[in-house]
């Protein structure tokens, strides 16, 4: 633990604990039972939380469904729907420091980005706002004379949206605004550690004019609001972002209804060295992308393969900068990896790096809890293990923390065989100066994002989701919008029917 950069705990007043209320129908409802999420960062109580049950469930999907119906979102202009995308995308660049301060003291990550993820989002809001007001379909006149064929696409109906607590309101903002684009009415359950961003959102919604019942908040667990919100017969979609296990168990509850189901699951990313790679800039985007957001990131570069005959000096490199990276205080605007979310996933972080050392991979850096003066030791060291195997469980089950598994090959074949060695498909990347070399690797890389010479760079007009284990489904980009429509086809007559009538008329 020698030689790490840790950045203290600064002075500072906390604000108040957050309130957080269901919002149902246009209306602010107080919950019955309420619960409480605790900084994993400063020990203290950060929000309280109204408890979502089955009756306050029942209420959100009856307001979305009669919301829908009643046609005053679904069946209104585009370009009505955009105005009021647009507003909310100002809203939310007005209010960046009240929501990324919540953020960071319910999740731990660091201040600076929590203000990146939430003033980054107000763009996803308006490229939605933007598709909205371009959506096409197509027509077919080449049927006949007598024929015309068009394609249009509907809003798919009422959308139940299942978000995680890694990134809150991002994760929120590739679903919600382009859902609300094509005119479904929608219920959300935020992660019950980190609901706060949710509910402060819901305020820009209304403050934005959005239509009563159009957006419902339900605040709570699982059991029963995400269960409910997966099997009720009034929603017509699940996107769910989080655990492959849970996308399991959601696809599975919703089969009696047969719903469509989208899903943003795990991922266990390589990143493939060569041997003719730029290798400052290549170790320095492994260090991002394994210590980015705590390393609690579905797109963290978790794994590396390395060509054998750098690999020593690959591994001392990343050693060194991730000696030099700031952990600590996340309310500090210098620190660049916060807290864990919780004791419990901070063990389970520590567990696979225990697991891999005693199966014989090399300790390179860290392995232990990291204290942090005035905070505490819900923090974890940044962690290289090297020699590691392909059957090793720190190689191929995600470890959601700053930990890098380092493996080794020798041919190109080799490399694309461990990429695709895996049960997940979500993002994949290499570092080579060669453009045949890249593009080789790009076309049979099995994941649904592969970067080239570049790590976790993405863009509101580009889809994003996995293969395999890492989900189906797309969210953002013209491929996420389409996710919530429907495609009808229309076939119209025109004219006097041409054809010899199919049953004689008697004389």
């Amino acid at each position: 633990m020698t030689k790490l950069t840790i950045n203290k705990a600064i002075e500072m007043a906390l604000p108040d604990p957050f309130l957080g209320r269901h919002l149902i129908d246009g209306e602010w409802i107080e919950g019955a039972e309420t619960f409480t999420r605790i900084s994993p960062s400063h020990d203290t109580v950060v929000s309280v939380s109204a408890k979502g049950d089955e009756t306050t469930t029942e209420a959100a999907i009856t307001a979305a469904r009669r919301a829908f119906d009643r046609g005053d979102w679904s069946r209104i202009s585009a370009k009505e729907r955009s105005a009021v995308l647009l507003k909310v995308a100002d809203l939310i660049e007005a209010n960046v420091e009240r929501i990324a301060v919540q953020e960071t003291l319910e999740s731990g990550k660091p201040i600076s980005q929590s203000r990146g993820e939430v003033s980054g989002a107000a763009d996803l809001w308006r490229y939605a706002a933007s598709l909205a007001r371009t959506s096409l379909g197509d027509s077919h006149n080449s049927l006949g004379a007598d024929m015309l064929g068009v394609v249009v696409k509907d809003p798919i109906g009422v959308v139940s949206i299942i978000t995680p607590w890694n990134f809150p309101f991002w994760i929120l903002s590739q679903k919600l605004p382009f859902a609300l684009a094509a005119g479904c009415t929608v219920v959300v359950k935020p992660s019950e550690v980190t609901p706060s961003s949710t509910v402060m959102l819901g305020e820009l919604l209304i403050a934005a004019d959005l239509p009563s019942g159009v957006c419902n908040i339900v605040l709570g667990h699982g059991q029963p609001v995400g269960s409910m919100m997966s099997t009720h017969k009034d929603v017509d979609m699940v996107t769910f972002t989080g655990s492959t296990a849970v996308g399991k168990m959601i696809t599975e509850a919703s089969a009696g209804t047969l719903k469509k189901v989208a899903l943003e699951l795990g991922g266990k990313n390589p990143q493939v060295i060569m041997p003719d790679a730029d290798l400052e800039n290549a170790a320095d985007a492994v260090t991002f992308g394994v210590y980015f957001n705590v390393g609690q990131c579905c797109n963290s570069s978790s794994r590396i393969i390395v060509h054998e005959d750098i690999a020593e000096d690959f591994v001392a490199r990343v050693v060194a900068l991730s000696r030099l990276v700031k952990f600590g205080d996340p309310m500090d605007p210098d620190t660049q990896v916060g807290a864990i979310v919780t004791a419990d996933h901070q063990r389970k972080i520590d567990n696979y790096v225990q697991q891999a050392v005693a199966a014989g991979a090399k300790l390179e850096l860290g392995g232990g809890a990291l204290p942090v003066e005035g905070l505490g030791s819900q923090f974890y060291q940044p962690t290289v293990v090297s020699n590691v195997t392909p059957d090793m469980a720190i190689a191929r089950e995600e470890v959601f923390g700053p930990v890098l598994s380092v493996l080794t090959f020798r041919t190109l074949e080799e490399a694309i065989a461990l990429t695709n060695d895996s049960e997940y498909g979500l993002s994949a990347g290499i570092w080579c100066n060669d453009i045949h070399t890249c593009l080789e690797y790009a076309r049979r890389a099995e994941a649904g994002t592969v970067w080239t010479n570049t790590w976790m760079d993405g863009y509101p007009e580009l889809a994003f989701g996995g293969v395999k284990q890492s989900g189906q489904g797309r969210e953002i980009g013209r491929y996420g919008y389409d996710e919530f429509l429907e495609v009808k086809s229309l076939v119209m007559r025109v004219g006097r029917d041409s054809r010899a009538p199919w049953v004689e008329a008697s004389a």
